[in-house]
């Protein structure tokens, strides 16, 4: 066997359980914006780290505890949430898409500078990934032919016109009247 006898991919029986899932896994990916919330997520890693921090440098020990902390903290918190719920509701990335990026933006003044731009610009690349997401389109699947010819033909069968229904709703000399007021309106008579 050469290479270019070769499969390109195993055939699907001969797949063990790690391809299978590797498989499902990219189908779920693809399927909603994964990517965006994946960096939304990440970016309230840092916002929320660092006013909680303790650093030091050599000798010298900075604490960052700071009054925004507690607001930090919960554009930390919103941003993580907001990640998470893009990646099992794909129907709120527009919401969550500018959510995200209003986040990263109030956590500059709030949360050290956004966390020092590790929380920032990751969140306005997410926000705006979430917010440019759009499913993928469904290809139409050919009908097999004749299918269109007997689906219409089935459809006019099935049509009743507005005099079938008169007739189930009004009495025979309602419908004269009714009939003769018509023609008045279309200009007759």
């Amino acid at each position: 066997m050469t290479s270019a006898t070769a499969h390109a991919r195993p055939e699907p029986e001969s797949r063990n359980g790690f391809s299978k899932g590797r498989e499902a896994f990219r189908n779920w990916r693809r399927s909603r914006p994964f990517w965006g919330g994946l960096f939304v997520l990440l970016a309230s890693i840092p916002i929320i780290y660092f006013p909680y921090n303790d650093m030091s440098v050599g000798a010298l020990r900075i604490h960052m505890a700071t009054t925004a902390g507690a607001g930090a903290l919960v554009i930390g918190l919103l941003l993580l949430a907001l990640g998470i719920s893009v990646w099992f509701q794909p129907l709120i990335r527009v919401f969550a898409g500018i959510a995200a990026i209003v986040l990263s933006l109030v956590s500059l003044p709030v949360s050290n500078f956004g966390g020092f731009g590790l929380g920032l610009f990751p969140g306005l690349i997410g926000g705006a990934l979430v917010c440019s997401w759009a499913p993928m389109k469904v290809k139409e699947t050919a009908a097999p032919e004749g299918a269109a010819e007997a689906f219409e033909s089935e459809a006019d069968s099935e049509f009743e016109g507005p005099e079938s229904k008169l007739s189930e709703l009004m009495e025979p000399e309602q419908q004269e009247t009714a009939v003769e007021q018509a023609g008045r309106h279309d200009g007759g008579e």
